[in-house]
């Protein structure tokens, strides 16, 4: 079993994301801590927000106090609900998070069953918990789990999970080996809607692909090239025949691979999960270096495609924690390159030119890598940053919006009253 944490600003971000996938039958709650429901059984997102006001309100330090947690079982693991649960309790209790509200998802929206645990990192008092050796504990009480529940073990792999491809060193040697252990992968587990899509996700492992056709005996025919680049993105050293390395990496294979991915990014909706934590980036980030950092934060890269004089004509986004590749445009409008080319001119931006209908909305980065494990000590968020914390996520609904607003303004207000006492 592999565990993913992450520390967020935004807990009505993390809340919005699960819920929503809850109402759309993606997700279902399995088991929960010390958590208020709405009074019939259901879990919506103002019931749960009560859960976590009173440590919220206390806490003056902290500035990402939300705890957002997935728990991933090897996908060949039998589990029922309540072996998941307990699994999930015990995980908690272990991990110095067991007096602590928190609420557990079961997604079910991958071919990959997991669970994410929404809790904080202040206790009662709104002091933080100490999250020393998170990291080592974690996977501690991960092989403690795998043994217990007879769950298969997760491999050294699969716990360095996140970004594990390499990029390509072509000073290191044998470069078609390098090339062989990213390309391999990449073809097997992305999902992309164009070759173009797939040749910009190699850059960022310094391989460059390249289509070539000709005539053989008469006949037409097409392949891919592959190439090593330098860090200015120039080929380096002599490129290799697709065939090389295997049909499935071949112009052919990819091309199906591509239809695949088209259906199988409509169906499950794959989009918007990228769609949401890039429009609340271009609303808090103020430059470009913030904005590729903070999308690194969140499992994501961008790719931006400039002419000589420094112009952005193209952008791909890659979300590794869903395995997905879009164009910007792809996207929609409001992520093109224009827009962002227009956004990062000298970097003077406070917030991005984008169509009217695009209203202010913020996002926890609720997405982790393996065992996150962020130090936010020192800085008092204080009311002027309490909005942060319960920011709505993109496609809340209306209901959802008032509930957020008048809780903020509940917080505020007994907030300045506790700094009065």
């Amino acid at each position: 079993m592999v565990a993913k944490i992450s520390s967020g600003s935004s807990i009505y971000g993390a809340l919005s994301y699960n819920i929503n996938k809850v109402e759309k039958q993606h997700a279902k709650v399995i088991f929960t801590n010390g958590m208020q429901d709405s009074g019939n059984g259901i879990y919506d997102i103002a019931a749960c927000l009560r859960s976590f006001e009173s440590r919220l309100i206390a806490n003056q330090k902290t500035e990402k106090p939300v705890l957002h947690i997935s728990l991933n079982p090897d996908p060949k693991d039998v589990l029922t609900d309540e072996g998941l649960s307990k699994i999930a309790e015990e995980y908690m209790q272990k991990s110095g998070y067991g007096e602590q509200p928190y609420i557990v998802f079961k997604h079910e929206d991958i071919d990959r069953r997991h669970l994410h645990i929404v809790s904080l990192r202040v206790d009662i008092e709104g002091k933080k918990i100490n999250d020393k050796f998170e990291y080592r504990r974690s996977m501690n009480v991960c092989r403690e789990l795998e043994q217990r529940y007879g769950l298969i073990p997760a491999d050294k792999k699969q716990c360095r999970e996140g970004l594990s491809l390499k990029a390509v060193r072509p000073e290191n040697g044998d470069i078609k080996h390098q090339i062989a252990n990213v390309i391999r992968p990449i073809a097997k587990d992305y999902h992309f809607q164009s070759l173009k899509e797939y040749r910009a996700l190699l850059t960022l492992y310094n391989i460059g692909a390249e289509e070539v056709r000709g005539e053989l005996r008469g006949k037409p025919y097409k392949g891919l090239v592959y190439s090593a680049l330098n860090v200015k993105g120039e080929k380096v050293g002599n490129p290799f025949k697709s065939s090389l390395f295997g049909k499935n990496v071949g112009a052919d294979a990819l091309e199906k691979q591509v239809e695949k991915s088209a259906e199988i990014i409509k169906n499950k909706g794959l989009k918007e999960r990228s769609k949401g934590i890039i429009n609340s980036l271009m609303f808090t980030c103020r430059t470009r270096y913030e904005f590729e950092k903070e999308l690194e934060n969140q499992r994501m890269s961008v790719i931006f495609r400039e002419n000589d004089e420094g112009r952005i004509y193209g952008v791909t986004f890659v979300d590794h924690e869903q395995k997905c590749v879009f164009n910007g445009s792809r996207l929609g409008k409001e992520f093109s390159a224009n827009v962002f080319n227009d956004w990062f001119i000298n970097d003077k931006h406070l917030t991005p030119e984008l169509p009217d209908n695009n209203k202010k909305q913020e996002t926890e980065s609720y997405i982790h890598g393996s065992h996150i494990n962020q130090e936010n000590h020192g800085s008092d968020t204080g009311i002027g940053g309490l909005f942060d914390l319960f920011s709505s996520e993109t496609g809340s609904s209306t209901a959802d919006d008032i509930a957020e607003q008048s809780f903020v303004r509940r917080l505020k207000k007994k907030q300045k009253r506790q700094r009065r006492l």
